[in-house]
């Protein structure tokens, strides 16, 4: 996705002014989310024995700014090549003048003497291979249970001020299942940031302004006048779900006949609905129009209040047991009320960013980037949605967050440059706007997919989805995809207790650390964690340096998946770490000897410490994604 920098705009005179017909100098620049250097001590060894090589080299070697540059170091993917590798005799054969191989010859010969590493190797054109010592790995191990629930997390200074916005479906009727791929995906994204040391603020903007929220108001008038016996057949372009029954029972409950007008009084000279040849879009505005009259603009705002106020509470539940929360709930009605509009209006208009036009104000939004200028005032003085997203973005800024995430629906492809060039006229950093599109959701039951159609009630809920696949399935299954492509939801693969479950797989081998220690428990001994720390040098087989090599990838992990807003890298983790630990688990069957539960005490705490480890981390990634880490399965 791409971003933009504002240039300056301010000017010393009026006359250095550009036109408004020209554009305004706006530079937009790709984005780069590129992660921080993760808390990894043993990348930052080697990072530190190759400056102190270089460091040491002689002066007419390498020139003082290569000296000073940082060495990139990176985790080998096949391990007959080491676990580290450098390529910095390559990048500084250069200003070394002389070939890439000498010059790894002469680092790797400068190199200090350090007891993480086994042995150095130099490969092809200038690799530098690092082969790490069973003790670096036994250190990293030592770590992991002395840090526990941290391990993996950055300090929360050390990072930007975020507000997240997810979900933020409009409130007129229940979640279906592409919302909760967007609850889901936030919520992960949301803890990822904040273990990558981020300050996370999740806000869910209510859409509680415009015309669907009269619809679901007339909507919900219509039902209640049905049970209080009044019939007036429910429009055909309004909310026809039966999720309105209990709001308009709820209604009757609280006001009784307050809102009684008759059915002759409400249908009187109403134009045509659709089924009897008229338009639908008519019929139902003047609808919306009789109920205003016949109410008064006070109890139909009354209505409007308690039918949103329904269903903002069966969204915020929904989402609760799904173990979703907001730390505020932002309603859009609250923009105007507390003047937020008005004054991103009186920015956009100081700046000469706006104009008149049939009677409408508009938005310079073509000379930022749009496709077309907006208006953001209708002739009416109604404020548009636009007015509002605008406003909305502004006030974001202004309650100081240095980062703003929206995460959307894929259609919203065209929303990101305008907000963005909104940003920019008001005299925000416009790359402080960062759009993240979901794709949609493929429910299958069987070959079927069920249709997503609101107004007409016929979808899949997110509860009914939680309940039948639960919530663990459900929170790991909308994330183990990347939100760039569709995600097709296999019910039957979700409620599997097999290893082809891959939520299943990851928990059984959480599960298995506890069955070892009941295990030990019943043979009458207990673990011993001191006796186990002293004794990772027992901890010699691949099995165990494969599974220790694994757990101290998980720093790593979190801070690429944080940083490139995939929460689907640590799934992919997790499902990778699990199978190391099964692997581990499972030797011990081939292999008495090298069973958990062993004769030799400090050889038994060892593994009985690795398997602790392991057990943690994937409690960590697990906690991140919302998903639980079960003692039995």
């Amino acid at each position: 996705m791409s971003a933009g920098r504002l240039m300056s705009t301010h000017w010393k005179s009026p006359d250095d002014r550009p036109s408004p017909k020209q554009p305004i100098p706006v530079e937009f620049k790709p984005y780069s989310r590129a992660p921080k250097t993760p808390e990894n001590p043993l990348k930052a060894t080697i990072e530190r024995l190759i400056g102190a090589a270089l460091a040491a080299l002689p002066d007419d070697t390498l020139t003082a700014e290569a000296r000073n540059l940082t060495p990139e170091v990176e985790r080998t993917r096949d391990s007959s090549y080491g676990d580290y590798a450098s390529n910095v005799a390559m990048r500084y054969a250069k200003a070394a003048r002389r070939n890439p191989r000498q010059l790894a010859e002469a680092i790797v010969a400068a190199l200090p003497q350090d007891p993480s590493v086994l042995k150095v190797e130099i490969a092809g054109p200038g690799f530098i291979n690092f082969y790490l010592s069973d003790s670096a790995y036994h250190a990293e191990v030592r770590s992991i249970l002395d840090r526990g629930a941290d391990y993996g997390r950055r300090p929360s200074s050390s990072g930007e001020k975020i507000l997240l916005e997810f979900v933020s479906a409009n409130p007129t009727g229940p979640l279906h299942v592409g919302h909760g791929r967007h609850a889901a995906y936030g919520a992960a994204l949301a803890n990822l940031l904040s273990a990558a040391g981020h300050t996370v603020h999740r806000e869910y903007y209510i859409n509680d302004a415009g015309r669907q929220v009269d619809i679901l108001t007339v909507s919900v008038w219509t039902r209640y006048l049905e049970r209080i016996g009044e019939p007036v057949n429910l429009p055909s372009n309004g909310y026809k779900g039966e999720y309105l029954l209990p709001i308009a029972a709820s209604l009757e409950a609280t006001y009784s006949q307050k809102f009684r007008r008759s059915a002759d009084e409400v249908l009187a000279d109403l134009p045509a609905d659709e089924p009897a040849g008229g338009d639908k879009e008519v019929y139902i505005d003047a609808l919306i129009a009789r109920m205003r009259a016949l109410l008064g603009e006070s109890g139909f705002n009354t209505v409007v209040d308690h039918a949103l106020a329904g269903m903002v509470a069966d969204i915020r539940g929904d989402l609760a047991e799904m173990g979703v929360t907001f730390d505020r709930w932002y309603s859009e009605r609250s923009l105007a009320t507390s003047g937020a509009i008005d004054e991103a209006l009186r920015r956009l208009e100081q700046a000469d960013h706006t104009y008149r036009k049939d009677g409408a104000l508009w938005f310079r939004a073509s000379a930022f980037g749009d496709d077309e200028d907006r208006v953001v005032e209708r002739e009416n003085g109604v404020r548009t949605y636009f007015a509002s997203d605008i406003a909305y973005h502004l006030d974001k800024r202004l309650r100081g967050y240095d980062r703003l995430i929206d995460v959307l629906g894929a259609d919203h492809h065209g929303y990101v440059a305008r907000v963005r060039g909104g940003l920019a006229a008001m005299g925000e950093p416009p790359d402080s706007l960062e759009v993240t599109l979901l794709q949609l959701v493929n429910l299958y039951r069987g070959d079927v997919k069920v249709a997503m159609g609101k107004r007409e009630g016929n979808f899949v809920t997110l509860r009914q989805l939680r309940h039948e696949v639960g919530n663990d399935a459900c929170r790991f299954y909308f994330v183990m995809r990347t939100h760039d492509q569709t995600l097709d939801f296999d019910l039957e693969l979700a409620k599997s207790r097999s290893t082809e479950n891959p939520v299943y797989y990851i928990q059984y081998a959480h599960a298995r650390v506890a069955s070892v220690l009941r295990q030990l428990a019943d043979r009458g001994l207990s673990h011993e964690p001191t006796i186990g720390r002293s004794s990772l040098d027992r901890l010699v087989h691949p099995h165990e340096r494969r599974l220790m090599v694994a757990m101290t990838r998980y720093p790593e992990v979190i801070s690429l998946a944080a940083a490139t807003r995939s929460p689907h890298t640590l799934v992919n983790y997790l499902r990778d770490l699990a199978n190391d630990f099964h692997g581990a688990y499972s030797a011990g069957n081939e292999n008495p000897d090298l069973r958990v539960i062993v004769e030799d005490a400090a050889t038994r705490e060892a593994r009985l410490s690795l398997f602790t480890a392991a057990r943690q981390v994937l409690r960590n990634g697990l906690s991140i994604l919302g998903v639980s880490a079960p003692d039995s399965m």
